[in-house]
């Protein structure tokens, strides 16, 4: 057992030496076991990075740019400056000697004020204030961007709730009184007149067309009708006086051709203060012989108004027919809503309304300035109104 331990012994010690490793290293090393003496010349040479890189490097030339432009006299200014310079070196050299102040009086400045140096920058023609006064001015760039997105939040809310757009659009300068009370005649007059003047605020009023037949024929009966509701709502609604416009739509039928027969809407205007009234006719509809053989068949022959029309209206024969309501039959018999019909019409009535307002704006105003003496005229009422002028009554 002793013998196995001496033969095997310790593990490690039967490894041999490590053999010395190949250098890789191509200058000159001390063998080991010598002391490493650097010397002068067995040190590698030190070479600057920056020297190889202008020896690398191609030189670029450098141009001067003078701060001060040749043309400015500066020769007493550097005679100062040298002067100071070789001041300042005897006062680190000699303390004794006291600093001498430079001679401000002798330097040439530039005789160019600031304002007027500084007039491209601040005057309303340039580029920058010229383009900042415009933007703030009353047809500038910012009041288009808030005009722009005001529309766009009003077509929006408009979009969600389509009832909103009439109290957007109400307000203003512009009041008009409807001589009635039905939805698809004041709404198309209410949009008109809110496209035509920008904001307006329409009202709709009951009124009735007395001494007319329930369905007037012709257009002298149309425009009676519309004249009969005028006249009515101003005598009897205390709250339509002589300075609002009332505008009135009556519907009739008229005989254009042999046996062709239409529907037709008048719209009357009527603005007793400026003597303004104006009128106008909707797009006519084609109706069917049939129907006014039905009108004529359900009007009786002692109807007392037979002169002026019908007794049954074409509303309510054409809603029989077709089963829908006596307000829609226009949209059910040609695809197109009198409501839409109305509105085309009111909009040229209200486009007639404004330029009449415009021009009866400056004949009083033309007035004014032409009178030398009397009393001024009256507030709001023409001379032609205050005379008694005006829509006459219709004959009964």
């Amino acid at each position: 057992m002793s013998d196995l331990k001496k033969k095997t012994g310790n593990i490690l010690s039967n490894v041999s030496p490590p053999s010395e490793l190949p250098s890789f290293i191509t200058a000159n090393v001390a063998p080991a076991g010598t002391d490493l003496v650097v010397t002068q010349s067995n040190m590698p040479a030190l070479v600057d990075d920056a020297t190889k890189k202008d020896e690398t490097e191609p030189f670029i030339p450098t141009t001067f740019s003078p701060a001060i432009p040749p043309s400015k006299d500066t020769s007493q200014l550097l005679t100062a400056d040298q002067s100071l310079a070789a001041d300042v070196a005897n006062q680190h050299s000699d303390p004794a000697v006291e600093p001498v102040n430079r001679d401000f009086a002798s330097m040439i400045l530039n005789p160019e004020p600031v304002a007027a140096a500084l007039s491209p920058i601040t005057q309303g023609g340039s580029a920058l204030f010229g383009w900042m006064k415009g933007a703030v001015s009353g047809s500038g760039i910012l009041q288009k961007v808030a005009e722009k997105a005001k529309n766009s939040v009003d077509t929006i809310v408009t979009t969600l709730d389509p009832q909103m757009k009439e109290y957007i659009n109400s307000g203003g300068d512009t009041e008009v009184i409807v001589a009635s009370d039905k939805d698809d005649k004041v709404r198309p007059i209410r949009e008109a007149f809110q496209t035509v003047f920008g904001k307006a605020t329409v009202i709709g009023l009951p009124a009735q067309a007395s001494c007319i037949a329930a369905q007037p024929v012709g257009f002298t009966a149309g425009l009676k009708g519309a004249e009969h509701r005028i006249n009515s709502i101003r005598a009897e609604n205390p709250r339509v006086d002589d300075h609002l416009p009332v505008v009135a739509i009556e519907n009739f039928v008229v005989e254009l051709f042999p046996d062709q027969w239409f529907d037709a809407g008048v719209i009357l205007l009527f603005d007793y203060a400026k003597n303004i009234l104006l009128k106008t006719v909707t797009q006519m509809t084609p109706i069917p012989l049939p129907v006014i053989t039905a009108l004529q068949a359900d009007t009786p022959a002692d109807y007392l108004l037979k002169d002026t029309g019908f007794a049954v209206t074409v509303g309510s024969i054409m809603a029989r027919n077709l089963n829908t309501p006596h307000t829609e039959w226009h949209r059910a018999y040609t695809s197109v809503a009198r409501s839409e019909m109305v509105l085309a019409a009111a909009k040229t009535i209200a486009t007639l309304y404004k330029q009449a307002v415009l021009d009866y704006n400056h004949q009083v105003a033309a007035q004014a300035v032409s009178q030398t003496g009397g009393s001024a005229p009256e507030s709001g009422v023409s001379a032609a109104a205050s005379q008694g002028g005006g829509m006459p009554e219709p004959a009964e």
